[in-house]
């Protein structure tokens, strides 16, 4: 639960950037800058998955550009949605959605909720502990 609130948070920050840098993306109030993280966290959760699936031959012709449009379009959605949070057309998306993936990215990097950070702690783990322990009698150790 800490989790998804640290990523609530984060992703609430994203957007606050977004709107600030990308002239087309506006919020009225703080309350309606929350309650459209919040539709974009779900929309995401829900939506986003099926909609992979749905566009997966353009996904893989465009090597993943696709995803952008995707990202866009939900964006765009919640500003059709939430009545005090304002997109005001594709192009505003677009760049709204990429800053917004990017600031996610690295926010959730620095607060350690990211996906990335914890393979690579699950990974660390994983590797101390089938290391063997000197046992190889000084020979060549190929670790996997």
């Amino acid at each position: 639960m800490k989790d998804f609130f640290i990523r609530w948070i984060n992703t609430t920050v994203a957007v606050l950037v977004a709107a600030h840098v990308i002239r087309g993306i506006g919020y009225d109030g703080v309350g309606d800058l929350v309650v459209a993280s919040l539709l974009l966290g779900v929309l995401n959760a829900i939506a986003r998955p099926i909609l992979l699936l749905l566009s997966l031959p353009l996904l893989l012709l465009t090597l993943g550009l696709f995803l952008l449009v995707i990202n866009a379009g939900l964006l765009y959605l919640v500003g059709y949605l939430v009545d005090g949070f304002h997109v005001a057309g594709f192009w505003a998306a677009f760049f709204g959605a990429l800053v917004i993936s990017i600031m996610s990215m690295i926010l959730n990097a620095l607060t350690g909720t990211g996906k990335t950070s914890v393979k690579a702690k699950a990974s660390t783990n994983r590797n101390q502990q089938q290391r063997p322990k000197d046992d190889d009698k000084g020979g060549p150790i190929i670790d996997v």
